[in-house]
């Protein structure tokens, strides 16, 4: 890396730093509001009312227990736009911009483009909304930083990144994961609707991915969603499989699968060591609609994971490198550590060129 970037990159990051405690506060929001929508719900026996479809946006179905969600993000949106400029991407309206009004002291306007001199902000509100509108498991507030730039993003471009927890009703903590570009990932165990000053105070365990190359006594686990994708994936996974079994000798009784329905928390549980590996391979399936994952859904969970050691490619086995929008299907593959990506990741290639 040459001087010039260097400084660049230290600059970025810098820029994360200012913007930590603003970005703390709005994930504290967030999970603040749909504890209290998914309590009230169960109060009144109405969790069935938190699934119901609201509208279509331009990434994803926005269900009711999204829109407390959203709300709060609007309001942190205009509340800072007051202050100074920055674009928010969204998973139901994409990429916004804005900044102060001159002719209204303390208002905000729109914003043409990203040439503002402001952050560049990513955010899904609730990644994981489907299982917790049915308080089967936790979500994710997942929240991507990129400096000021002048255009759209890319994945590349981001130097922060914030994981928060949105728990089921019966889990009273929640993880806080947050990293920087080249700085150390962290966790940080929090009551639920904690405040941004327990945040900061809160003890820290730094996020580090052990070295076992191990193919075996962990969760390995293929993510399916549409029923017409399940028999491609299933032939591709016991291709996989049988290859590890044969050839690295695993024990298949010691494999495990999880069927985790949220993009950013596979990607948290590879940091915290959970999983081993996990694919997502939607997008390279193609024929068959989504819904996909979408650069929004892990932006913020690639920064945290990666600084943590997790390897991640996408689909094919390239850098996972993509625009940061609502739109584009992106597929991803997670390994715990780089041991375990050169054990598995032949075996991978095998198994698609037995499938096509």
């Amino acid at each position: 890396m040459n001087e010039p970037s260097a400084i660049a990159t230290t600059e970025s990051a810098a820029e994360f730093a200012v913007w930590r405690t603003a970005l703390r506060g709005l994930a504290a929001s967030v999970q603040a509001r749909v504890r209290t929508k998914l309590r009230d719900a169960l109060a009144a026996d109405e969790l069935e009312g938190l699934a119901r479809g609201v509208s279509e946006g331009v990434g994803d179905t926005t269900f009711a227990l999204d829109v407390p969600a959203e709300e709060a993000v609007e309001e942190w949106f205009c509340a800072h736009a007051c202050r100074g400029p920055l674009s928010l991407l969204t998973e139901d309206a994409g990429w916004r911009h804005r900044g102060p009004d001159p002719a209204k002291p303390g208002g905000w306007r729109d914003l043409a483009d990203f040439a503002h001199g402001g952050p560049r902000i990513v955010i899904d509100p609730i990644d994981g909304t489907r299982p917790l509108m049915h308080d089967l498991r936790s979500a994710w507030v997942v929240i991507g930083f990129a400096p000021p730039g002048p255009a759209q993003p890319r994945l590349s471009a981001l130097r922060g990144g914030l994981l928060v927890e949105l728990p089921p009703s019966s889990q009273g903590v929640a993880r806080w994961l947050e990293a920087e570009h080249g700085g150390p990932a962290e966790e940080r165990l929090l009551p639920v609707g904690a405040s941004v000053k327990q945040v900061a105070a809160a003890s820290v365990r730094t996020l580090s991915v052990d070295s076992d190359a191990r193919c075996d006594r962990g969760y390995f686990t293929f993510f399916r969603y549409h029923p017409a994708q399940r028999r491609r994936l299933a032939t591709l996974e016991e291709s996989f499989f049988a290859r590890l079994a044969e050839r690295e000798g695993a024990d298949l009784l010691q494999v495990y699968e999880d069927g985790y329905c949220s993009s950013g928390g596979q990607l948290a549980l590879l940091a915290l060591g959970r999983y081993r590996f996990v694919a997502d391979f939607r997008a390279r399936l193609g024929g068959v609609e989504g819904p996909f994952c979408k650069p929004y859904d892990v932006a913020g969970a690639v920064v945290v994971a990666r600084t943590a050691g997790v390897e991640i490619s996408d689909a094919f086995g390239a850098p996972l490198d993509c625009p940061l929008d609502a739109c584009t299907p992106i597929g991803f593959v997670g390994y715990t550590n780089a041991g375990t990506r050169a054990r598995l990741e032949p075996h991978l290639e095998a198994a698609w060129e037995a499938l096509s």
